[in-house]
């Protein structure tokens, strides 16, 4: 089988989304200033604090979306109202500064996974089964490269082949045991291993909002700016994903990796659904 016009179409849009996250250029680009110098800079003491503020929000975070959703496929996602709440979460941290981190990183992170499995859902994804619910987690390793990232080179595919033997550990023990009280161990090494690529992002976007007299405006807007970064990566990723249910994993992998020896070509980024 062959992949039609339209869905190579869309394709063509998620490579170009997922092989160029280009949060941080825009996070510099808003604030004048350049973040990754800051990232680099920033004592191991404090990385390794956002580190563990990170994967304490997955954990909770990944629960609280399991428990809560409709995980009827084919849902519309509604992207809009959650960069409006981040942006409210963004206005607090912009203006009670790395005070508020412990309060605000987990509240955003909830409002992202919650869009995140929302956009998933929109896509044929069944929230019920544990693949797709951690496919939502993937999301956040997907879109946190940088290059301040030592696997900032790694492609989508490789990123996925990479953590796929720690998701199908996972999603194994929760559909024999559930998520529990307490994440047992596959669940919690690939929420370490999520957490460190997804913190270089969060690290970028809080130390945008500490630059000085940026203030709560600009912390709701850098807010807002994240959770549109995650969002793109989602739409890109879920749909990567409906494609390869639709033909089969190889030929849209192959069909993929094959646009890289291709030049670019021009789009608009899709736009999401208000």
């Amino acid at each position: 089988m062959e992949i039609s016009e339209e869905d190579f179409r869309t394709l063509e849009r998620a490579h170009q989304i997922l092989e160029n996250p280009g949060l941080t250029a825009k996070l510099t680009n808003l604030i004048g200033l350049p973040v990754e110098a800051g990232v680099r800079s920033l004592p191991m003491a404090a990385q390794a604090l956002i580190v563990s503020i990170t994967r304490h929000s997955l954990r909770g975070g990944l629960s609280a979306i399991v428990a809560t959703m409709d995980r009827q496929p084919g849902i519309p996602a509604a992207p809009g109202k959650y960069r409006f709440m981040s942006g409210l979460s963004g206005a607090a941290g912009g203006f009670f500064g790395l005070a508020a981190l412990p309060i605000e990183l987990p509240v955003s992170t909830l409002l992202m996974l919650r869009s995140i499995a929302e956009i998933g859902r929109g896509e044929g994804e069944d929230l019920s089964k544990p693949e797709s619910q951690l496919a939502c987690l993937e999301v956040l390793a997907l879109g946190g490269r940088s290059r301040s990232d030592d696997a900032a080179d790694v492609g989508y595919y490789a990123t996925r082949i990479g953590l796929a033997q720690t998701i199908s550990s996972a999603a194994q023990y929760i559909s024999k045991h559930g998520f529990g009280h307490k994440l047992a161990g596959p669940i919690a090494n690939l929420i370490t291993r999520i957490a460190a690529r997804f913190s270089v992002t969060v690290t970028e976007s809080m130390l945008a909002k500490a630059v000085p007299m940026l203030g709560a405006a600009s912390g709701a807007t850098i807010n807002a700016l994240f959770m549109k970064h995650f969002q793109e990566m989602a739409w890109a990723h879920f749909n990567v994903r409906r494609l390869e249910r639709k033909y089969s994993p190889w030929l849209v992998q192959r069909r993929y990796e094959a646009l890289a020896a291709w030049n670019p070509i021009e789009y608009e980024p899709p736009r999401l659904n208000p």
